[in-house]
C-alpha cells in the first residue's frame, strides 16, 4: 500500500481498538498489555499503545491465559455492546481447549468427621449396583 493510501484508510490507536473491541476491560489494560510486549501487529511486535492499526491488519495477542489471533475488520467509532464489538474483528485463533469439571473426591480428612458432601460422595464411590 502507498503512503497515501494508509492515510485515507482508517485508523486508530491499538489500545484504543483492543478497549472497542472488548478483548480488553480497560483501555489502561490494553495499554499495558501493549507496553509489555504482549501483541504484535501483522507479527512485529508493537512497543507502544499508540501504534495504528486498520483494516486488514492481523493481531495477536497473548490475554486470558490464552493466545487470541484476530483479523481487525473495522476500526469502530465507540465502546459499543458485545455485539457491536463482535464485527470489528474476525478471530483466527483455534477454539480454546474445553474446561473440565474438577474430579469429584471422596477425600476423607484423617482424624475429621466427614461432612454431608463427603459422605455422599463415599456412598457413591462405595454403592453397588447388581
Amino acid at each position: 500500500m502507498s503512503a497515501e493510501a494508509d492515510r485515507k484508510t482508517p485508523a486508530l490507536r491499538v489500545d484504543k481498538w483492543l478497549w472497542h473491541a472488548r478483548l480488553c476491560k480497560t483501555r489502561t489494560l490494553a495499554a499495558k498489555i501493549v507496553s509489555g510486549g504482549k501483541l504484535r501487529v501483522n507479527g512485529t511486535r508493537a512497543a507502544k499503545p499508540s501504534v495504528q492499526t486498520r483494516p486488514g491488519d492481523v493481531l495477536t495477542v497473548a490475554i486470558h491465559g490464552r493466545v487470541r489471533v484476530v483479523r481487525v475488520l473495522n476500526v469502530g467509532k465507540r465502546r459499543g455492546p458485545a455485539s457491536e464489538a463482535a464485527t470489528l474483528y474476525e478471530d483466527l485463533s483455534p477454539p480454546p481447549p474445553p474446561r473440565t469439571a474438577p474430579a469429584e473426591t471422596a477425600q476423607i480428612k484423617p482424624g475429621a468427621r466427614p461432612n454431608k458432601r463427603e459422605r455422599r460422595a463415599r456412598d457413591k464411590l462405595h454403592s453397588f449396583e447388581a
